[in-house]
Protein backbone atom coordinates (compact mmCIF):
# COMPACT_ATOMS: atom_id res chain seq x y z
CA UNK A 1 0.00 0.00 0.00
CA UNK A 2 1.54 3.30 -1.06
CA UNK A 3 2.02 6.00 1.47
CA UNK A 4 0.75 9.52 0.74
CA UNK A 5 3.71 11.84 0.61
CA UNK A 6 3.27 14.96 2.76
CA UNK A 7 3.20 18.25 0.89
CA UNK A 8 6.50 20.08 0.96
CA UNK A 9 6.00 23.28 2.93
CA UNK A 10 7.63 26.56 2.07
CA UNK A 11 9.96 27.77 4.82
CA UNK A 12 8.47 30.28 7.22
CA UNK A 13 9.26 33.92 6.47
CA UNK A 14 11.37 34.11 9.65
CA UNK A 15 13.44 31.14 8.46
CA UNK A 16 13.99 32.81 5.08
CA UNK A 17 14.94 36.11 6.71
CA UNK A 18 17.37 34.29 9.02
CA UNK A 19 19.35 32.82 6.12
CA UNK A 20 19.17 36.05 4.11
CA UNK A 21 20.53 37.88 7.15
CA UNK A 22 23.46 35.44 7.31
CA UNK A 23 24.16 36.10 3.63
CA UNK A 24 23.87 39.85 4.22
CA UNK A 25 26.42 39.53 7.03
CA UNK A 26 28.86 37.84 4.65
CA UNK A 27 28.22 40.54 2.03
CA UNK A 28 28.83 43.25 4.64
CA UNK A 29 32.22 41.69 5.45
CA UNK A 30 33.18 41.22 1.80
CA UNK A 31 31.80 44.24 -0.10
CA UNK A 32 33.34 47.62 0.85
CA UNK A 33 30.93 50.28 2.06
CA UNK A 34 30.48 53.58 0.29
CA UNK A 35 28.54 56.82 0.46
CA UNK A 36 27.27 59.69 -1.66
CA UNK A 37 27.14 63.43 -1.23
CA UNK A 38 23.71 65.03 -1.06
CA UNK A 39 22.40 68.48 -1.87
CA UNK A 40 19.25 70.39 -1.02
CA UNK A 41 16.82 70.74 -3.93
CA UNK A 42 13.75 72.64 -2.78
CA UNK A 43 12.48 70.86 0.30
CA UNK A 44 14.20 67.58 -0.56
CA UNK A 45 17.71 66.30 -0.02
CA UNK A 46 18.87 64.36 -3.09
CA UNK A 47 21.99 62.43 -4.05
CA UNK A 48 24.61 64.16 -6.19
CA UNK A 49 25.44 62.03 -9.24
CA UNK A 50 29.10 60.91 -9.56
CA UNK A 51 29.72 61.70 -5.87
CA UNK A 52 30.21 58.09 -4.75
CA UNK A 53 33.28 57.25 -2.70
CA UNK A 54 34.38 54.22 -0.74
CA UNK A 55 34.38 54.61 3.00
CA UNK A 56 36.23 52.49 5.51
CA UNK A 57 35.43 54.70 8.49
CA UNK A 58 32.49 53.99 10.76
CA UNK A 59 31.46 50.72 9.12
CA UNK A 60 32.18 47.46 10.90
CA UNK A 61 29.97 44.41 11.17
CA UNK A 62 31.38 42.01 13.79
CA UNK A 63 29.57 38.88 14.85
CA UNK A 64 28.52 40.63 18.08
CA UNK A 65 28.77 44.37 18.77
CA UNK A 66 28.84 46.27 22.05
CA UNK A 67 27.67 49.73 23.03
CA UNK A 68 24.58 49.72 20.83
CA UNK A 69 26.56 49.22 17.60
CA UNK A 70 25.48 46.89 14.79
CA UNK A 71 26.69 43.31 14.50
CA UNK A 72 25.30 40.20 12.87
CA UNK A 73 23.78 38.93 16.12
CA UNK A 74 22.48 42.43 16.96
CA UNK A 75 20.41 42.76 13.77
CA UNK A 76 17.05 41.48 15.13
CA UNK A 77 17.04 43.78 18.18
CA UNK A 78 18.32 46.81 16.28
CA UNK A 79 15.68 46.26 13.61
CA UNK A 80 12.86 46.03 16.15
CA UNK A 81 13.78 49.37 17.76
CA UNK A 82 14.77 51.21 14.57
CA UNK A 83 12.95 54.14 13.05
CA UNK A 84 10.26 56.34 14.52
CA UNK A 85 6.53 56.35 15.11
CA UNK A 86 6.06 57.49 11.52
CA UNK A 87 7.33 54.33 9.86
CA UNK A 88 9.33 51.13 9.90
CA UNK A 89 10.12 49.46 12.05
CA UNK A 90 8.92 50.57 15.48
CA UNK A 91 5.99 52.65 14.19
CA UNK A 92 4.68 49.86 11.95
CA UNK A 93 5.13 47.30 14.75
CA UNK A 94 3.12 49.42 17.16
CA UNK A 95 0.48 49.99 14.46
CA UNK A 96 0.14 46.24 13.79
CA UNK A 97 -0.20 45.33 17.48
CA UNK A 98 -2.66 48.13 18.34
CA UNK A 99 -4.87 47.52 15.30
CA UNK A 100 -4.77 43.77 15.92
CA UNK A 101 -5.86 44.24 19.53
CA UNK A 102 -8.57 46.70 18.55
CA UNK A 103 -10.06 44.34 16.00
CA UNK A 104 -9.83 41.55 18.52
CA UNK A 105 -12.30 43.50 20.65
CA UNK A 106 -14.55 44.38 17.70
CA UNK A 107 -14.72 40.81 16.41
CA UNK A 108 -15.33 39.41 19.92
CA UNK A 109 -18.62 41.36 20.06
CA UNK A 110 -19.88 39.15 17.18
CA UNK A 111 -21.70 42.17 15.70
CA UNK A 112 -19.93 41.96 12.32
CA UNK A 113 -20.57 38.23 12.07
CA UNK A 114 -24.24 38.60 13.03
CA UNK A 115 -24.71 41.48 10.61
CA UNK A 116 -23.20 39.52 7.70
CA UNK A 117 -25.29 36.45 8.42
CA UNK A 118 -28.47 38.55 8.66
CA UNK A 119 -27.63 40.19 5.33
CA UNK A 120 -27.06 36.85 3.64
CA UNK A 121 -30.30 35.52 5.06
CA UNK A 122 -32.24 38.43 3.58
CA UNK A 123 -30.52 38.74 0.20
CA UNK A 124 -29.79 35.03 -0.30
CA UNK A 125 -26.96 35.96 -2.67
CA UNK A 126 -24.12 38.44 -2.99
CA UNK A 127 -22.40 38.00 -6.33
CA UNK A 128 -18.93 39.01 -7.53
CA UNK A 129 -19.88 42.67 -7.88
CA UNK A 130 -18.67 43.09 -4.29
CA UNK A 131 -15.21 41.75 -5.19
CA UNK A 132 -15.02 43.99 -8.27
CA UNK A 133 -16.00 47.13 -6.37
CA UNK A 134 -13.56 46.44 -3.54
CA UNK A 135 -10.67 45.77 -5.92
CA UNK A 136 -11.31 48.94 -7.91
CA UNK A 137 -11.69 51.10 -4.78
CA UNK A 138 -8.46 49.84 -3.22
CA UNK A 139 -6.57 50.18 -6.51
CA UNK A 140 -7.75 53.79 -6.74
CA UNK A 141 -6.67 54.29 -3.12
CA UNK A 142 -3.16 53.14 -4.00
CA UNK A 143 -3.07 55.33 -7.11
CA UNK A 144 -4.45 58.53 -5.60
CA UNK A 145 -2.96 58.74 -2.11
CA UNK A 146 -0.49 55.86 -1.87
CA UNK A 147 -2.55 53.50 0.23
CA UNK A 148 -0.43 50.67 1.64
CA UNK A 149 -0.18 50.10 5.39
CA UNK A 150 -3.84 51.07 5.71
CA UNK A 151 -4.77 47.81 3.96
CA UNK A 152 -3.77 45.87 7.11
CA UNK A 153 -6.80 47.17 8.98
CA UNK A 154 -9.13 46.55 6.05
CA UNK A 155 -7.90 42.95 5.79
CA UNK A 156 -9.15 42.50 9.35
CA UNK A 157 -12.48 44.13 8.46
CA UNK A 158 -13.15 42.17 5.27
CA UNK A 159 -11.84 38.72 6.24
CA UNK A 160 -14.99 37.69 8.17
CA UNK A 161 -17.18 39.13 5.40
CA UNK A 162 -15.45 37.13 2.67
CA UNK A 163 -15.24 33.94 4.71
CA UNK A 164 -18.97 34.08 5.34
CA UNK A 165 -19.47 34.45 1.57
CA UNK A 166 -17.32 31.36 0.96
CA UNK A 167 -13.99 33.00 0.05
CA UNK A 168 -10.64 32.63 1.79
CA UNK A 169 -7.76 34.66 3.24
CA UNK A 170 -5.94 34.91 -0.11
CA UNK A 171 -8.99 36.54 -1.69
CA UNK A 172 -9.01 39.08 1.16
CA UNK A 173 -5.40 40.08 0.51
CA UNK A 174 -5.97 40.20 -3.24
CA UNK A 175 -8.87 42.67 -3.15
CA UNK A 176 -7.18 44.88 -0.53
CA UNK A 177 -3.39 44.95 -0.40
CA UNK A 178 -2.62 43.62 -3.89
CA UNK A 179 -5.09 46.08 -5.40
CA UNK A 180 -3.44 49.00 -3.55
CA UNK A 181 0.01 48.02 -4.84
CA UNK A 182 -1.17 47.74 -8.43
CA UNK A 183 -2.63 51.23 -8.10
CA UNK A 184 0.55 52.42 -6.36
CA UNK A 185 2.77 51.07 -9.16
CA UNK A 186 0.78 52.56 -12.04
CA UNK A 187 -0.29 55.81 -10.37
CA UNK A 188 -0.39 59.06 -12.28
CA UNK A 189 -0.56 61.25 -9.13
CA UNK A 190 0.68 59.38 -6.03
CA UNK A 191 2.42 62.05 -3.91
CA UNK A 192 4.61 59.46 -2.14
CA UNK A 193 6.20 57.86 -5.20
CA UNK A 194 5.68 59.27 -8.67
CA UNK A 195 5.62 62.92 -7.56
CA UNK A 196 8.83 62.56 -5.53
CA UNK A 197 10.60 60.62 -8.30
CA UNK A 198 9.58 63.15 -10.95
CA UNK A 199 10.73 66.02 -8.77
CA UNK A 200 14.16 64.47 -8.24
CA UNK A 201 14.48 63.59 -11.95
CA UNK A 202 13.57 67.17 -12.98
CA UNK A 203 10.47 65.94 -14.78
CA UNK A 204 7.31 68.10 -14.60
CA UNK A 205 5.21 66.94 -11.66
CA UNK A 206 2.30 64.66 -12.55
CA UNK A 207 3.31 64.63 -16.22
CA UNK A 208 2.81 61.50 -18.33
CA UNK A 209 -0.59 60.93 -16.73
CA UNK A 210 -2.17 59.64 -19.95
CA UNK A 211 0.16 56.65 -20.39
CA UNK A 212 0.17 55.90 -16.67
CA UNK A 213 -3.62 56.03 -16.61
CA UNK A 214 -3.70 53.48 -19.44
CA UNK A 215 -1.30 51.27 -17.49
CA UNK A 216 -3.55 51.54 -14.43
CA UNK A 217 -6.49 50.23 -16.48
CA UNK A 218 -4.44 47.35 -17.95
CA UNK A 219 -2.75 46.27 -14.71
CA UNK A 220 -5.90 46.67 -12.61
CA UNK A 221 -7.84 44.66 -15.19
CA UNK A 222 -5.21 41.92 -15.08
CA UNK A 223 -5.27 41.85 -11.29
CA UNK A 224 -9.06 41.78 -11.24
CA UNK A 225 -9.15 38.94 -13.77
CA UNK A 226 -6.76 36.86 -11.64
CA UNK A 227 -8.70 37.65 -8.45
CA UNK A 228 -12.11 36.69 -9.87
CA UNK A 229 -10.69 33.55 -11.44
CA UNK A 230 -9.06 32.51 -8.18
CA UNK A 231 -12.15 33.38 -6.13
CA UNK A 232 -14.40 31.33 -8.42
CA UNK A 233 -12.07 28.33 -8.15
CA UNK A 234 -11.78 28.26 -4.35
CA UNK A 235 -15.23 29.42 -3.33
CA UNK A 236 -17.02 26.81 -1.24
CA UNK A 237 -20.46 25.61 -2.11
CA UNK A 238 -23.00 28.41 -2.20
CA UNK A 239 -25.12 26.45 0.25
CA UNK A 240 -22.54 26.76 3.04
CA UNK A 241 -23.07 30.52 3.68
CA UNK A 242 -26.81 29.88 3.70
CA UNK A 243 -26.41 27.05 6.22
CA UNK A 244 -24.28 29.36 8.36
CA UNK A 245 -27.00 32.00 8.20
CA UNK A 246 -29.64 29.46 9.14
CA UNK A 247 -27.49 28.34 12.06
CA UNK A 248 -27.30 31.90 13.30
CA UNK A 249 -31.00 31.98 14.14
CA UNK A 250 -30.18 30.76 17.62
CA UNK A 251 -28.32 34.03 18.20
CA UNK A 252 -30.33 36.56 16.13
CA UNK A 253 -29.30 40.02 15.07
CA UNK A 254 -30.50 42.65 17.57
CA UNK A 255 -30.21 46.29 18.64
CA UNK A 256 -26.79 45.83 20.26
CA UNK A 257 -25.43 44.61 16.91
CA UNK A 258 -26.91 47.67 15.19
CA UNK A 259 -25.33 50.06 17.70
CA UNK A 260 -21.90 48.39 17.39
CA UNK A 261 -22.04 48.35 13.59
CA UNK A 262 -23.08 52.02 13.46
CA UNK A 263 -20.10 52.92 15.67
CA UNK A 264 -17.84 50.77 13.52
CA UNK A 265 -18.98 52.33 10.23
CA UNK A 266 -18.68 55.83 11.73
CA UNK A 267 -15.14 54.96 12.76
CA UNK A 268 -14.25 53.82 9.24
CA UNK A 269 -15.64 57.06 7.81
CA UNK A 270 -13.49 58.94 10.34
CA UNK A 271 -10.40 57.01 9.19
CA UNK A 272 -11.09 57.62 5.49
CA UNK A 273 -11.74 61.32 6.16
CA UNK A 274 -8.48 61.62 8.08
CA UNK A 275 -6.40 59.90 5.42
CA UNK A 276 -7.87 61.78 2.47
CA UNK A 277 -8.31 65.27 3.90
CA UNK A 278 -5.91 65.54 6.85
CA UNK A 279 -3.07 63.28 5.64
CA UNK A 280 -3.36 61.02 8.70
CA UNK A 281 -0.72 58.32 8.82
CA UNK A 282 0.44 55.55 11.16
CA UNK A 283 0.17 57.34 14.55
CA UNK A 284 -3.25 58.84 13.88
CA UNK A 285 -4.73 55.77 12.15
CA UNK A 286 -3.59 53.41 14.92
CA UNK A 287 -5.18 55.70 17.49
CA UNK A 288 -8.39 55.92 15.48
CA UNK A 289 -8.74 52.14 15.35
CA UNK A 290 -8.01 51.88 19.07
CA UNK A 291 -10.83 54.37 19.75
CA UNK A 292 -13.13 52.36 17.44
CA UNK A 293 -12.33 49.16 19.34
CA UNK A 294 -12.95 50.79 22.70
CA UNK A 295 -16.25 52.36 21.64
CA UNK A 296 -17.53 49.08 20.19
CA UNK A 297 -16.36 47.25 23.30
CA UNK A 298 -18.09 49.71 25.63
CA UNK A 299 -21.36 49.30 23.69
CA UNK A 300 -21.04 45.51 24.07
CA UNK A 301 -20.33 46.06 27.77
CA UNK A 302 -23.44 48.21 28.23
CA UNK A 303 -25.49 45.67 26.28
CA UNK A 304 -24.19 42.95 28.62
CA UNK A 305 -22.75 40.98 25.72
CA UNK A 306 -19.18 41.07 27.08
CA UNK A 307 -17.46 41.80 30.38
CA UNK A 308 -14.45 44.07 30.89
CA UNK A 309 -12.25 40.99 31.25
CA UNK A 310 -13.64 39.61 27.98
CA UNK A 311 -12.57 42.83 26.22
CA UNK A 312 -9.10 42.68 27.77
CA UNK A 313 -8.69 39.05 26.70
CA UNK A 314 -9.92 39.89 23.19
CA UNK A 315 -7.42 42.76 22.87
CA UNK A 316 -4.53 40.53 23.97
CA UNK A 317 -5.64 37.73 21.66
CA UNK A 318 -5.90 40.07 18.68
CA UNK A 319 -2.46 41.54 19.30
CA UNK A 320 -0.99 38.06 19.81
CA UNK A 321 -2.35 36.90 16.45
CA UNK A 322 -0.38 39.68 14.71
CA UNK A 323 2.81 39.34 16.77
CA UNK A 324 4.57 37.13 14.16
CA UNK A 325 3.97 39.81 11.52
CA UNK A 326 5.36 42.49 13.84
CA UNK A 327 8.48 40.41 14.47
CA UNK A 328 9.09 39.93 10.75
CA UNK A 329 8.84 43.69 10.18
CA UNK A 330 11.54 44.29 12.79
CA UNK A 331 13.82 41.49 11.59
CA UNK A 332 13.57 42.69 7.99
CA UNK A 333 14.58 46.19 9.08
CA UNK A 334 17.55 44.68 10.92
CA UNK A 335 18.70 43.09 7.67
CA UNK A 336 18.77 46.49 5.97
CA UNK A 337 20.65 48.04 8.90
CA UNK A 338 23.19 45.21 8.78
CA UNK A 339 24.07 46.30 5.25
CA UNK A 340 24.47 49.90 6.38
CA UNK A 341 20.95 51.28 6.11
CA UNK A 342 19.40 53.58 3.52
CA UNK A 343 21.19 56.83 4.39
CA UNK A 344 23.11 57.83 1.21
CA UNK A 345 25.60 59.93 3.20
CA UNK A 346 26.57 57.15 5.64
CA UNK A 347 28.88 54.22 4.84
CA UNK A 348 26.65 51.45 3.46
CA UNK A 349 27.01 48.36 1.30
CA UNK A 350 23.69 49.28 -0.32
CA UNK A 351 25.27 52.50 -1.61
CA UNK A 352 28.08 50.47 -3.17
CA UNK A 353 25.61 48.09 -4.83
CA UNK A 354 23.61 51.04 -6.16
CA UNK A 355 26.73 52.71 -7.58
CA UNK A 356 27.96 49.64 -9.47
CA UNK A 357 24.50 48.63 -10.68
CA UNK A 358 23.96 52.04 -12.25
CA UNK A 359 27.29 51.76 -14.07
CA UNK A 360 26.46 48.24 -15.32
CA UNK A 361 23.11 49.26 -16.75
CA UNK A 362 24.69 51.99 -18.89
CA UNK A 363 26.64 49.45 -20.99
CA UNK A 364 23.61 48.17 -22.90
CA UNK A 365 21.25 49.31 -25.66
CA UNK A 366 18.36 51.66 -25.04
CA UNK A 367 15.62 49.03 -24.71
CA UNK A 368 17.75 46.63 -22.67
CA UNK A 369 18.88 49.45 -20.35
CA UNK A 370 15.27 50.42 -19.69
CA UNK A 371 14.36 46.82 -18.80
CA UNK A 372 17.47 46.53 -16.60
CA UNK A 373 16.39 49.69 -14.77
CA UNK A 374 13.11 47.93 -14.01
CA UNK A 375 14.90 44.78 -12.84
CA UNK A 376 17.29 46.76 -10.66
CA UNK A 377 14.49 48.74 -9.00
CA UNK A 378 12.59 45.49 -8.38
CA UNK A 379 15.58 43.83 -6.70
CA UNK A 380 16.58 46.96 -4.76
CA UNK A 381 13.07 47.20 -3.35
CA UNK A 382 13.78 44.05 -1.33
CA UNK A 383 16.14 46.13 0.81
CA UNK A 384 14.41 49.54 0.68
CA UNK A 385 10.69 48.72 0.70
CA UNK A 386 9.72 52.38 0.86
CA UNK A 387 8.55 54.28 -2.19
CA UNK A 388 9.79 57.71 -1.13
CA UNK A 389 13.03 56.29 0.34
CA UNK A 390 13.84 54.31 -2.79
CA UNK A 391 13.07 57.31 -4.99
CA UNK A 392 15.38 59.56 -2.98
CA UNK A 393 18.19 57.02 -3.13
CA UNK A 394 17.98 55.72 -6.69
CA UNK A 395 16.52 58.46 -8.89
CA UNK A 396 19.49 60.88 -8.62
CA UNK A 397 21.55 58.13 -10.30
CA UNK A 398 18.92 56.65 -12.62
CA UNK A 399 17.85 60.04 -14.06
CA UNK A 400 21.26 61.06 -15.48
CA UNK A 401 21.86 57.43 -16.48
CA UNK A 402 18.71 57.64 -18.60
CA UNK A 403 20.24 60.59 -20.44
CA UNK A 404 23.40 58.59 -21.13
CA UNK A 405 21.66 55.51 -22.54
CA UNK A 406 19.19 57.51 -24.63
CA UNK A 407 15.89 56.98 -22.81
CA UNK A 408 13.75 59.74 -21.36
CA UNK A 409 13.80 60.50 -17.65
CA UNK A 410 10.09 59.75 -17.63
CA UNK A 411 10.98 56.16 -18.57
CA UNK A 412 13.41 56.02 -15.63
CA UNK A 413 10.62 57.21 -13.31
CA UNK A 414 8.30 54.55 -14.72
CA UNK A 415 10.93 51.85 -14.07
CA UNK A 416 11.10 53.01 -10.46
CA UNK A 417 7.31 52.97 -10.09
CA UNK A 418 6.76 49.50 -11.50
CA UNK A 419 9.79 47.98 -9.81
CA UNK A 420 8.98 49.49 -6.43
CA UNK A 421 5.22 48.93 -6.33
CA UNK A 422 4.68 45.50 -7.84
CA UNK A 423 7.40 43.62 -5.94
CA UNK A 424 5.78 44.77 -2.68
CA UNK A 425 3.23 42.05 -3.43
CA UNK A 426 5.72 39.25 -2.75
CA UNK A 427 8.85 40.37 -0.85
CA UNK A 428 9.01 39.34 2.84
CA UNK A 429 10.70 42.63 3.75
CA UNK A 430 7.52 44.61 2.98
CA UNK A 431 6.02 45.57 6.33
CA UNK A 432 2.62 46.16 4.74
CA UNK A 433 2.49 42.74 3.07
CA UNK A 434 3.58 40.89 6.20
CA UNK A 435 1.06 42.89 8.23
CA UNK A 436 -1.76 41.93 5.86
CA UNK A 437 -0.75 38.26 5.83
CA UNK A 438 -0.62 38.29 9.62
CA UNK A 439 -4.05 39.92 9.77
CA UNK A 440 -5.62 37.05 7.82
CA UNK A 441 -3.38 34.36 9.43
CA UNK A 442 -1.79 33.38 6.11
CA UNK A 443 1.77 32.03 5.99
CA UNK A 444 4.12 33.84 3.62
CA UNK A 445 5.18 30.56 2.02
CA UNK A 446 1.58 29.65 1.22
CA UNK A 447 1.06 33.15 -0.18
CA UNK A 448 4.08 32.78 -2.52
CA UNK A 449 2.87 29.37 -3.70
CA UNK A 450 -0.46 30.94 -4.67
CA UNK A 451 0.77 34.22 -6.12
CA UNK A 452 3.99 33.45 -8.00
CA UNK A 453 2.38 32.96 -11.42
CA UNK A 454 0.45 36.19 -11.01
CA UNK A 455 3.66 37.96 -9.98
CA UNK A 456 5.40 36.62 -13.08
CA UNK A 457 2.53 37.92 -15.21
CA UNK A 458 2.91 41.38 -13.64
CA UNK A 459 6.65 41.31 -14.41
CA UNK A 460 6.03 40.44 -18.05
CA UNK A 461 3.44 43.20 -18.32
CA UNK A 462 5.93 45.61 -16.74
CA UNK A 463 8.64 44.67 -19.25
CA UNK A 464 6.15 45.20 -22.08
CA UNK A 465 5.16 48.59 -20.61
CA UNK A 466 8.82 49.64 -20.45
CA UNK A 467 9.50 48.59 -24.06
CA UNK A 468 6.42 50.46 -25.31
CA UNK A 469 7.49 53.52 -23.30
CA UNK A 470 10.91 53.46 -24.99
CA UNK A 471 9.33 52.92 -28.40
CA UNK A 472 6.91 55.86 -28.09
CA UNK A 473 9.52 58.11 -26.45
CA UNK A 474 7.39 58.42 -23.29
CA UNK A 475 7.96 61.94 -21.96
Amino acid sequence: MSQVQPRVRMPDALVILFFITLIAGLVAWWVPAGSFTTEQVGEREVVVADSFEYRSDGFARPLFAEGGEMGLANAPFEGLVAGSKWGSAVGVIAFILLVGGSFGMILRTKAIENGILALIQRTQKLDQVFLVLMFLLFSLGGAIFGMGEEAIAFCLVLLPVLRTLGYDAVTTVLITYVATQIGFATSWMNPFSVAIAQGIADVPLLSGAGYRGLLWVVFTGFGLFFTLRYAKRIRVSAEQPQRAADGALANPYNGVDSAILCAFVAGLVWVIWGVTTRAYYIPEIATQFLVMGLVCGIIALIGRRLTANDLADAFKEGAKDLLPAALIVGFAKGLVLLLGGDDPTAPSVLNTILHHASGFIGDFSTAVSAVLMLVFQSVFNFFIASGSGQAALTMPLMAPLADLVGVTRQVAVLAFQLGDGLTNIIIPTSASLIGCLGAVKLDWGDWVRTIWRFQLGLLLLSVLAMLIAVWIGFN
